[in-house]
């Protein structure tokens, strides 16, 4: 029996995805929670196999999450699941130590796999991204830039996209300001603009708002 954990904000999804894993062979909901908070307290307490884990699940974002588990709790393994861009964060997630990332719009049967092919140890993600990751090498949008960026800028970029300051960035990463700064002038390099207007523009492109 795989023992699942689901963190997620909506109740809806937490209901459906609950249903769809327990209506499956071989699956336990051990616990279903809405906050990081909520979670790591049940984490002291349960031991699930797999936790699917919101990107943005409340209080702390859902990186800084997944490596918190991976440091406290490194035997379990995570699947981030979300309604966000899945070429933009699936590698971000995969290199903080992901086992696999699922998009919320993704056909149901890929929950299951999903959470299965993780459980066991393996990678997970969709036919369709490895596609377009294979793929699109040669086009000029915007989105092939997401592979220059690290899990750490994608996060800087994120912050700074829904409109905070740097200060705010730095107590939400528990980074000094100077080292945002630093991180803003390389993501303007590395997205080839000089200001935040045209910085923004390319996280509008790459969908992080």
């Amino acid at each position: 029996m795989i023992k699942v954990l689901i963190a997620d904000n909506h109740p809806i999804i937490r209901m459906g995805v609950t249903k769809v894993l327990e209506d499956a062979n071989g699956f336990e909901v051990i616990q279903a929670v809405a906050t990081t908070s909520e979670l790591f307290e049940k984490l002291e307490k349960v031991s699930p196999d797999v936790v699917m884990l919101e990107m943005d699940i409340p209080e702390i974002n859902g990186i800084a999450t997944l490596r918190k588990i991976k440091k406290e709790y490194p035997e379990i393994k995570v699947l981030m699941y979300s309604g966000q861009s899945e070429d933009v964060y699936a590698l971000s997630t995969i290199r903080a130590g992901a086992f696999g990332y699922l998009s919320k719009a993704s056909d149901i049967d890929y929950i299951i796999s999903a959470v299965r092919k993780v459980s066991e140890g393996n990678m997970f993600i969709t036919n369709e991204l490895a596609q377009r990751l294979a793929f699109d090498e040669g086009t000029q949008k915007p989105r092939r830039f997401f592979r220059k960026l690290s899990t750490r800028e994608v996060e800087v970029l994120k912050l700074l996209a829904s409109g905070k300051r740097n200060k705010d960035v730095a107590i939400g990463l528990n980074l000094n300001e100077k080292t945002v700064s630093t991180y803003k002038a390389r993501l303007m390099k590395k997205l080839n603009v000089d200001n935040m207007v045209d910085l923004l523009q390319q996280a509008k492109a790459l969908e992080l708002y």
